[in-house]
């Protein structure tokens, strides 16, 4: 785990905006080159290229929403080694978000115009996770990148099989995202309870209908 510099409160306030004014605005590159596909591209009709760049564009406001939950709970947890945790996987997210992002663009198609909304939300409810312990801190990790697993698994059957590039972005954040669930239960993530898994999941719908569209 990369060590990170030790900041006191005010320090670390001011990193998370300017965190979250990065992914706002796109001022972040990738740790890591764009996943390729295996196959050459496939020349894609209107139709396809407008699904392909819906179901996109959600998930980069997936990954949006990410930098908001690991920045906020960064922020509120006490425990050095836990924020670390977070830090890293919030720098692993942006390779995701560099991805979508660049996707789109190729798509000539946009990112969600109301992403501010999404990323605000999405950092209180961190906040929120993280001030109620890191166990449920890490839990809320654990339960927010399963649905996120679930959801780029539905994407994969609705992505044309003529956007390989797209696909293959989807297959390695798929797999990321396995990753970080069992990195925090690992670190001791607690399960949070049935109706909070519900709302979590009701929550996403909504952002997710709203995003494929706007």
């Amino acid at each position: 785990m990369n060590a990170q510099p030790r900041l006191d409160a005010k320090d670390r306030l001011i990193a998370s905006l300017d965190n979250g004014l990065r992914a706002l605005f796109g001022a972040y590159t990738a740790g890591r080159s764009t996943p390729k596909a295996a196959t050459e591209p496939i020349a894609m009709s209107e139709a396809e290229r407008r699904q392909s760049a819906a179901l996109m564009r959600v998930n980069h406001v997936g990954e949006v929403c990410a930098q908001a939950l690991y920045q906020s709970q960064a922020l509120v947890c006490r425990n050095e080694q836990l924020r670390a945790h977070f830090h890293e996987a919030a720098a692993e997210e942006i390779d995701h978000l560099a991805w979508t992002r660049d996707r789109l663009q190729d798509l000539n198609s946009h990112a969600s115009y109301l992403n501010p909304l999404w990323y605000s939300g999405a950092f209180a409810l961190g906040a929120l996770a993280g001030l109620a312990g890191d166990r449920v801190s890490l839990g809320f990790v654990v339960e927010t990148e399963r649905q996120v697993e679930q959801h780029l698994a539905g994407h994969l059957q609705r992505l044309p099989a003529s956007d390989a590039t797209s696909r293959a972005i989807v297959e390695q954040m798929k797999l990321d995202e396995a990753r970080h669930a069992e990195e925090a239960l690992a670190a001791g993530a607690s399960e949070l309870p049935a109706p909070v898994r519900r709302l979590m999941r009701l929550a996403a719908k909504v952002m997710t209908v709203t995003a494929h569209r706007i």
